[in-house]
């Protein structure tokens, strides 16, 4: 639910047409650096946009590439512990 000062602000008219989890996602990436704010949104209208190109694989990444592809056809996923300890080699 949007807090009742913010019902008439600009933005909630933008905010009525999307997901909560989107607006959660949307308030999250605020407190962030505008630096990273940038790449996010960046990496938004990347994945929103209908006609786009696929992005090319940087050649030295192409064998963990399609060994990851095969894992998850596989369903072989990482734990919830290795997935928190590799956001965890990333800082706080």
């Amino acid at each position: 639910m949007i807090p009742a000062p913010f019902r008439r602000a600009p933005e909630f008219y933008i905010l009525r047409g999307m997901t909560r989890l989107l607006q959660e996602a949307l308030a999250a990436v605020r407190l962030l650096s505008p630096e990273n704010q940038d790449e996010i949104a960046r990496a938004m209208l990347v994945l929103a946009e209908k006609d786009a190109e696929p992005e090319d694989i940087d050649p030295a990444h192409l064998v963990d590439m399609l060994e990851g592809l095969a894992e998850a056809k596989r369903r072989e996923f990482a734990s919830e512990a290795e997935v928190e300890a590799a956001f965890r080699r990333f800082g706080p």
